[in-house]
């Protein structure tokens, strides 16, 4: 520090005049900072938004003052941030929001914390909102409210909230599941409905998935209607009537839509979908996953049918069909309770003396099992799982393939502080 032949007091290399309880430093700031008391902050957004990080430990009667430099907080906004302390008696950042705007924050004590004084309105900088809504079935854990679909519903947004309490939602968007396939040897089983999520990794939420913030999606003051996609039927079949099951239906929330789980194959490849069906034996080809593409991908696909009179397994949310074995689903903690969904459908398989071993398993998350001589096992509702292949036995009438689980849509956002 020192003065120069003016008389003005110099800072680390920074202009500052006396401009009434705080002196001011002339170097625009340009990127996030910590601010010092009794200083004043001219503060340029022109590039993007700014934190201003108060003080730590303050005493009362510390001041420090804040103007938009640009006149750009409108667009940019200035967050001011607490640092432990409260700002206006609420335990929360704040931000100036108004264009040209300056503030002046004085510490008072530990309830009040930052009160606003001097030049500025209290309006002039923005208290925390948090977004608030209605629809499906709410819970509530923590911090945090939880909207379930288990049909289809609108999420009523009444308020929008902002960046200082919460203004996006995390969500789990999962279609119906496939139906399975019938023909007269092994049938392939579906595949699971597409699986959609805003966490880019649910295994790493297990231990504590609501300890951030989180929220990727912004939302507006509006209703979104909310299709949650029903399972596909299986089919019914018989020696001169083999056919694939029947794809599951979209599920949707705002911008995000998951395909149907397709249907198992029985009297050709797997079909296409969130997650591919697996083919039935003899027939060649698999259901190809993530139909259409997103990225990252919302499923896998079937499996290739093996040449043991056994239909493949449907493709699931976390990993291909295996030779009879439905694809594993995605266990996701969106809800604050590792839940499994959108497994793949198991292979049917004929029941005769020279067929080896049994039918295929469902993956988990929901996912039917094949039957070995008798009708496919259905997925699991509300997981999005695919329905399980029928397996034929000679001389016996009509088998079915298991039908799919019908999906799900949950949406999670941060409520309070």
């Amino acid at each position: 520090m020192g003065i120069n032949s003016c008389g003005t007091t110099m800072l680390d290399g920074g202009l500052f005049q006396n401009i009434g309880s705080v002196t001011w430093n002339t170097t625009a700031k340009t990127s996030n900072f910590t601010a010092t008391s009794g200083s004043g902050f001219f503060v340029n957004t022109t590039s993007g938004a700014i934190t201003v990080t108060l003080p730590s430990s303050p005493s009362a009667g510390n001041i420090v003052g804040v103007k938009d430099y640009a006149n750009t907080a409108d667009t940019n906004a200035i967050t001011i941030g607490r640092n432990g302390s409260n700002i206006q008696g609420q335990a929360a950042d704040f931000q100036i929001t108004t264009e040209g705007r300056s503030v002046f924050l004085v510490y008072v004590d530990s309830t009040k914390g930052w009160l606003v004084t001097g030049s500025a309105k209290n309006s002039d900088i923005s208290s925390p909102q948090y977004v608030t809504a209605t629809g499906g079935t709410i819970t509530t854990v923590g911090d945090f409210k939880i909207h379930t679909f288990t049909g289809p519903g609108t999420f009523c947004v009444s308020n929008a909230g902002n960046a200082c309490g919460s203004n996006k939602v995390d969500y789990m968007v999962v279609a119906g599941g496939g139906g399975g396939a019938a023909n007269s040897n092994g049938a392939g089983g579906a595949g699971a409905g597409g699986f959609r999520e805003s966490v880019p990794s649910p295994a790493s939420w297990t231990a504590s998935p609501l300890a951030s913030p989180g929220g990727s999606l912004p939302v507006s003051v509006q209703g979104y209607p909310i299709t949650v996609g029903g399972g596909g039927a299986g089919h019914v079949g018989d020696p001169e009537n083999a056919g694939n099951g029947s794809s599951g239906s979209n599920s949707i929330f705002s911008s995000k839509t998951s395909a149907g789980g397709g249907g198992g194959g029985g009297a050709g490849a797997g079909v296409a979908g969130g997650s591919g069906g697996g083919s039935g034996q003899g027939q060649s080809g698999v259901g190809a996953g993530n139909t259409p593409p997103v990225s990252p991908p919302q499923g896998n696909s079937g499996a290739q049918s093996v040449p043991q009179e056994r239909g493949a397994g449907g493709g699931g949310a976390g990993a291909a069909g295996s030779c009879v074995t439905g694809g594993a689903g995605v266990t996701s903690s969106i809800n604050n309770s590792p839940v499994a969904r959108a497994g793949g459908g198991g292979g049917g398989a004929r029941c005769f003396p020279s067929v080896p071993g049994s039918a295929g398993s469902g993956g988990s998350g929901g996912g039917g099992a094949g039957a070995k001589g008798n009708n496919g096992t259905a997925g699991t509702a509300n997981t999005g799982g695919g329905g399980g292949g029928a397996g034929r036995k000679p001389g016996v009438g009509n088998f079915t393939g298991g039908a799919g689980g019908s999906g799900i849509v949950i949406i999670r956002y941060k409520y309070q502080n």
